[in-house]
């Protein structure tokens, strides 16, 4: 059976992912649930479907069927509660997490992460750049947010090492065989020289740590409502 943990993440961090990685509007309505199963409607860009979620003695279990968008726009219309969102997908490792920026009913950022079975999901060290754990707080959950309205967020720091952390899982260096390089920058070989695809790469890798670091301080600075 699969397992899911969730963590907090910094708005900060989060606006840099998006600066960095296309996602995708998600739209789900979620109608009262009923004993040993609930339903909801998923509208992920253009694509619309109707889940049917059950829970009994064997476990949890879910049905989807795929729907048109205008279906799912009427349906959408028709729920209880509604949660919109932005999803990320980033690499860590060989797992893949799941950015969700809310939009509505209130921002949030939050980061889920499914594993194969609880084993692996207990495994998982967070990297620097994760959150709180929310994982055990039913009042994250999609469902809840939606019907129930967002939870009491703290506030999640930042700190250099998650800056640090983040900008590595971004340039995939958290999956590089050899470690980082150290010690002074050389300078871009001359047009005379023969090319250096090396330090090509490397120079690049440098001028995106800069510029991120620049988005970043801009992201953190307080923003006018």
């Amino acid at each position: 059976m699969t397992s899911t943990r969730a963590f907090l993440l910094a708005s900060g961090l989060a606006r840099l992912i998006e600066r960095e990685r296309a996602g995708t509007l998600v739209r789900q309505g979620y109608f009262p649930e009923q004993p040993q199963r609930s339903t909801h409607v998923q509208l992920t860009g253009e694509v619309g479907h109707l889940v049917l979620a059950s829970h009994s003695a064997k476990g949890f279990a879910e049905d989807a069927a795929e729907i048109s968008p205008r279906q799912a726009e009427v349906l959408l219309a028709l729920c209880a509660g509604r949660v919109e969102y932005l999803s990320i997908t980033i690499e860590i490792g060989s797992q893949v997490a799941s950015i969700l920026r809310f939009v509505t009913p209130a921002q949030l950022d939050l980061i889920n992460m499914a594993f194969r079975d609880d084993k692996a999901a207990r495994k998982f060290q967070p990297p620097a750049w994760f959150g709180p754990e929310v994982s055990a707080d039913p009042s994250y959950r999609l469902r809840s947010i939606a019907l129930a309205g967002q939870p009491t967020v703290p506030e999640v720091e930042v700190t250099n090492a998650a800056l640090i952390s983040l900008l590595d899982t971004l340039d995939h260096r958290d999956q590089a065989a050899e470690p980082r390089p150290t010690g002074r920058i050389q300078a871009a070989p001359s047009p005379e020289a023969p090319f250096d695809a090396e330090a090509e790469q490397e120079l690049d890798g440098l001028k995106f740590e800069d510029s991120v670091i620049r988005e970043l301080a801009r992201a953190l600075q307080p923003q006018g409502r």
